[in-house]
C-alpha cells in the first residue's frame, strides 16, 4: 500500500513532517530532525551504547526517578529495563512514524541520535533514507529508492535492528536477560509505540495491520510477531489487545497493577479495563 506524504518536508529534512504530525497529537514525546548533541541534559545514543560512565549516570537518574514516582527502590536489573524502555520507545518511533505516515525509512545508526530524558525529546540526523519510486523525495540527497512495500518493510526492520543492537548489547549485563528476551523487549517497543501513535492519529486499525505485516512472526532478530488479538466487550464491541513478547517488570514495583497487555493480565480483567476507557 502506497501512502502519499502528509505534508511537504524541507529538502534537507525528509522526515520532519512526520515528526511534526506526531507532535500535534502527542506533544508529551517530541521527535525532531536535527544533529545529535551532548551536555545540558542530552546524551547521545552512541554514548549509551558505549556503556561505562555515560550509561551509569543515565541509570542513576532512572533510579532516582523510579524512587520519586513509585516511592520505592527498584532492583538494579529493573532500573536498567526501565531506562532502556524510556529511550527505546521514542527511538523506535524515529523510524516507524516516517514509514507509517510518509513511506520513508530513515537509517539511524547510534551516532546520529541523541536523547534528552527530562524534556522527552529525541533528535535524529537523517543522512540516508529509503523510499518508494513514486515518492517526491526520491530525488533528494541521501534517498535510496526500493522496489516496493516488501522491500520498504525490510528497510524498517533493518534500520530498527541496526539502531537497537548496540544498545541491547550495552544494557544486557545490567538487565540480566538473554538475547531472546532483549529482542522480545525490542519487539514490544516497536509495536506498542506505533500502535499508540496510530490510535492518537485516528488510524489504529491501519497501524495494527501494518505491524502485523512488518513482523509476521519471529523475523530475526526480533523475537515475536506483534501478538494482536481481539476481545469482545460487554456490549459486543471489539476490543483490540495484544500479548507482550517480554515482561516490563513493573509488577516488581506494583504487583497489583499489571499492564493491560501483560500475559499475567487475564482476559476478563482486560475487557473490564479496555471497555472502561
Amino acid at each position: 500500500m502506497s501512502v502519499a506524504p502528509i505534508a511537504p518536508a524541507l529538502p534537507h529534512l525528509p522526515v520532519a513532517g512526520a515528526y511534526a504530525r506526531l507532535a500535534e497529537v502527542f506533544p508529551a514525546v517530541r521527535l525532531t530532525e536535527a544533529a545529535p548533541r551532548s551536555g545540558d541534559g542530552w546524551i547521545t545514543a552512541a554514548d549509551l551504547a558505549g556503556g561505562g560512565g555515560a550509561l551509569d549516570a543515565y541509570l542513576v537518574r532512572e533510579d532516582a526517578q523510579i524512587r520519586e514516582e513509585q516511592g520505592r527502590t527498584a532492583r538494579p536489573d529493573v532500573t536498567a529495563g526501565f531506562g532502556l524502555h524510556r529511550y527505546a520507545w521514542s527511538a523506535c518511533l524515529l523510524i516507524t512514524v516516517p514509514w507509517f505516515l510518509l513511506r520513508r525509512v530513515p537509517r539511524l545508526p547510534v551516532t546520529d541520535v541523541a536523547h534528552h530524558r527530562d524534556l522527552s525529546l529525541t533528535s535524529a540526523r537523517v543522512r540516508e533514507f529509503a523510499c518508494l519510486p513514486d515518492d517526491p523525495a526520491a530525488v533528494l540527497p541521501g534517498a535510496r529508492v526500493v522496489g516496493g512495500e516488501d522491500e520498504l518493510r525490510a528497510e524498517v526492520r533493518g534500520a530498527l535492528a541496526e539502531h537497537l543492537e548496540p544498545l541491547l548489547t550495552a544494557f544486557r549485563p545490567r538487565m540480566r536477560r538473554g538475547p531472546r528476551a532483549l529482542w522480545g523487549m525490542a519487539t514490544d517497543e516497536i509495536v506498542e509505540g506505533l500502535w499508540y501513535a496510530g490510535h492518537l492519529l485516528g488510524e489504529e486499525a491501519r497501524a495494527i495491520a501494518e505491524l502485523e505485516t512488518l513482523l509476521p512472526g519471529a523475523v530475526p532478530p526480533f523475537a515475536a510477531g506483534p501478538g494482536f488479538r481481539e476481545l469482545t466487550g460487554p456490549s459486543g464491541q471489539k476490543l483490540p489487545t495484544r500479548d507482550r513478547a517480554s515482561c516490563c517488570m513493573y509488577y516488581t514495583l506494583r504487583p497489583e497493577d499489571t499492564c493491560v497487555t501483560c500475559p499475567r493480565t487475564c482476559d476478563a480483567e482486560r475487557v473490564t479495563r479496555l471497555a472502561g476507557n
